[in-house]
This record gives structure tokens, C-alpha cells and sequence, in this order.
């Protein structure tokens, strides 16, 4: 029951009736049901009013328009953000938010006009005091939209990557998408990321108040252990196929181990960055391991989970990460993890309840490391028994999406008024 309901209720008023020996039966009959409903509504506000007072928040769902970008549905391109977007869309009404959606299509963090009167159409649209998810990916390029609404919504902005750390951007487009998306999160009331590491990263970076930066982590379902193949050879890697993550490293390491039995499966989208694809495809062919390496493109649903299923390692170089699902979705079926050591990586990895650690670390830009770990993946079976002992204890610890939703819940009900209208 709202609260407005619970006032209504109590301030209901039944008027006295004459004496049912002086009614018509159908007013007799009226006149019982609407005390009936009075006292049963007296009865729902009482038991509301008591339990705010022990501390339980009454099952009322409150709206948090959520701005996404165009995409966020497209399977033919996934990533961690998209993935993250959509469930929190699906869970958070179970922590009394109910989501309304505003997809906003264009090439964000840098949009074409068309794209940005599009955003600015849907924030002025948005009622005054309205309670405002939005994805950095779209906010945080255009300072110039959000921040002027600042002052009469009450958004939070939901940040997947810092803009300034993907990698292979000019420097100059680096510089003025780190600015933009500073004046914007110092502008919102509060900021959400995805890892501790991340949220330390934007306080610091940014110069942002630490108590207005809040960590929802990614959940993770918890699937059927992979059976893999061999128990040794089949390695995979799952990531959009771009500079940021590093493909070409895992290449480069491949091919220094050429003389092991192994094959690698490459899923991911090919559409973010034509021009690296093409790069990896060429570097493939000229190391001469067509045969053995596949990029397979994006993959969901039962192919996606076929793909685990036949993993015996998971591999990962990115060169910045403010997570790692790719990771977690590993572990959540007991697959061990070779990653590089960079951003939130060491979270995902964690560790299980003996304090086993489920993985490998290298330094980033170090196919050499990468390597000599994958011969002793093949070479130490003591290695390999260990690492999927404690990648099946991880697994049992890992926290599901609800843990997501509800952090990100009690920060949208943690949003102070919009400043006009306290004003």
C-alpha cells in the first residue's frame, strides 16, 4: 500500500445510518459493504503504519525511468553493459522499482545530432522530480544535455567504463570524453559502478564526494559445471572483438605455444571495430593458425552456453576492465580463468570459501607471461586440479543478480529531491 493510500484510509468517514428496521434491503446491503471497506482499509493502513515503524518497507512499487542505449537488445551486439542494462530492467521491480525504458539509438558517447535531439527530447519529457536512470555510455558524452536537468530531476548515472579508458581512442577524443563525463557525474547526486576497483578509480579520477559513488556489482546464474572437453586443451575466450580487449595478445601467446595441443574459440562481436577485425583475421593467417584459432562472432543463449560447456579454460587479455562478466560466467560453471591483471578483473576472479584462488593473473601487455602460464596449464596437472577446485568453490559463492538489484534499488531510493522543487 502507498502512503497516499494509508492517508486516505485513515481519513475515511462512514456516516451514520438509521436503523436497518428503516432501510430497503439494497441500502441495508450497501451501507454493510461500504463499512466493510472502510474497516479493511483502516485495517491495511494500521498494518502499514506498523510496519514502516519496524523498519519494513511496505510492497509498493516506486518508477525509475531507465536511458538506454540504442543496441541494448540487439544479440548481434552483446557486451557486459547490454547484458547488465537488461537484467537489471527484469529484477529491480522485485526491490519496488518499476522500470520504464527510454532506448535512445545513436553512436554513443558520440552521437550524431539526430541522436542527441532524440536524448534531449526524452529528458525534457521526463516529469519534474522523476527518479532517472541513465547509462553513462549515453550521459556521459554530452554534459551539455544532462546537467541542465540536474536541477529538476533526480537521476543517477550508471557507469559501465570510465569513457577516457577504452582503448585505441585519439588522444584529444580521450581528453574531451573524460572532461564531458566529469562535469556530468559531478553534477548528479549520485554515481553507480561496478567493482570497488571502479568506484576507487572514478573518486580519484573524477575528485567525486566517495559517499555519493556506490558498487552494484554484476550477478552471475549459476549454470551445470562445464564437462569441457579433454580437461586441458579447449580454451576460450568471450569478448566483443576490439582493441580493448586484446585479442591480439592472445594470439601472439598462442602462437609462442604452438607445439601444445591446443584450440581456441574466439566469441564475440566483429561489428564494433571493422578495422581490428581485419587486423586479427590477417595476423591469424600469417602465424598460420587458422586451423586451430576461430572467431565465431556473437554468440547467446544455447550456443553461448554450448560454447562453455566445451571450455576447459577460460581466457581474457583486455587491457582495461571495470569487471569482468565474461569472467564470472566462467566461473558460474566451474571453469578455471587465465585473465590479465588489469581494473576489476581480481574481483570477478575472487576467491572460494577455502581461499583458493580460481585463476591465473598476467601483467597486461605481456604476451610472454601469458604464454609460459598456459605451459603450465598443460604441463602442471597439480596446477590444473587446483585451479578447478577452487573455480567449483567460487562458483557456490557467487552472488546472483538479486544481490545487483537491491544495491542498485536502495540507491535509487537514497536520491534526494530534485533541487528546485526543495527549494
Amino acid at each position: 500500500m502507498t502512503g497516499a493510500t494509508a492517508h486516505r484510509a485513515r481519513l475515511a468517514y462512514v456516516p451514520e445510518q438509521p436503523a436497518a428496521a428503516q432501510q430497503p434491503p439494497a441500502a441495508e446491503k450497501a451501507a454493510a459493504a461500504e463499512k466493510a471497506t472502510v474497516v479493511k482499509k483502516a485495517t491495511v493502513a494500521k498494518k502499514a503504519v506498523a510496519a514502516e515503524k519496524a523498519g519494513i518497507t511496505p510492497m509498493s512499487l516506486h518508477t525509475v525511468h531507465f536511458v538506454l542505449p540504442g543496441g541494448v537488445d540487439d544479440p548481434a551486439t552483446p557486451s557486459g553493459g547490454n547484458a547488465y542494462d537488461r537484467r537489471i530492467c527484469l529484477d529491480l521491480p522485485g526491490f519496488g522499482w518499476e522500470v520504464t525504458r527510454h532506448i535512445v539509438p545513436g553512436t554513443w558517447p558520440r552521437p550524431d545530432q539526430a541522436a542527441r535531439d532524440q536524448l534531449a527530447r526524452t529528458l525534457v519529457d521526463l516529469p519534474d522530480d522523476a527518479v532517472v536512470l541513465l547509462d553513462g555510455i549515453v550521459a556521459c558524452g554530452v554534459p551539455e544535455l544532462v546537467v541542465p536537468h540536474t536541477d529538476r530531476l533526480r537521476p543517477a548515472v550508471l557507469v559501465h567504463l570510465p569513457l577516457g579508458d577504452e582503448t585505441g581512442l585519439p588522444p584529444a577524443v580521450a581528453a574531451g570524453l573524460d572532461a564531458g563525463e566529469r562535469a556530468v557525474l559531478r553534477a548528479v547526486p549520485a554515481v553507480v559502478a561496478t567493482s570497488d576497483w571502479a568506484v576507487r578509480r572514478l573518486v580519484s579520477h573524477h575528485g567525486l564526494a566517495p559517499e555519493r559513488v556506490h558498487v552494484a556489482a554484476p550477478g552471475a546464474d549459476i549454470a551445470p559445471l562445464a564437462p569441457g572437453t579433454d580437461g586441458v586443451s579447449r580454451l576460450l575466450c568471450v569478448a566483443a572483438v576490439t582493441p580493448r580487449k586484446g585479442q591480439h595478445r592472445l594470439v601472439e601467446a598462442l602462437a609462442a605455444v604452438r607445439d601444445l595441443p591446443w584450440t581456441c574459440e574466439l566469441v564475440g562481436g566483429l561489428g564494433h571495430d571493422p578495422g581490428y577485425v581485419r587486423g586479427l583475421r590477417t595476423l591469424i593467417d600469417r602465424l598460420g593458425l587458422a586451423d586451430r584459432l576461430h572467431l565465431s562472432g556473437p554468440r547467446c543463449g544455447a550456443d553461448l552456453d554450448a560454447a562453455y560447456a566445451a571450455a576447459d579454460l577460460m581466457v581474457l587479455t583486455s587491457y582495461a576492465e571495470t569487471y569482468g562478466m565474461a569472467v564470472t560466467e566462467a566461473l558460474a560453471r566451474g571453469i578455471p580463468v587465465l585473465a590479465t591483471d588489469v581494473g576489476g578483473v581480481p574481483e570477478a576472479v575472487g576467491r572460494a570459501p577455502d581461499g583458493g584462488v580460481p585463476g591465473i593473473l598476467v601483467p597486461p601487455e605481456d604476451p610472454a607471461a601469458l604464454a609460459a602460464e598456459l605451459r603450465g596449464w598443460f604441463g602442471e596437472p597439480d596446477v590444473r586440479r587446483r585451479l578447478k577446485a577452487a573455480a567449483r568453490g567460487r562458483r557456490a559463492g557467487l552472488d546472483g543478480w538479486a544481490a545487483t538489484a537491491r544495491s542498485l534499488a536502495a540507491v535509487l531510493a537514497r536520491l534526494p529531491e530534485a533541487p528546485r522543487r526543495a527549494a
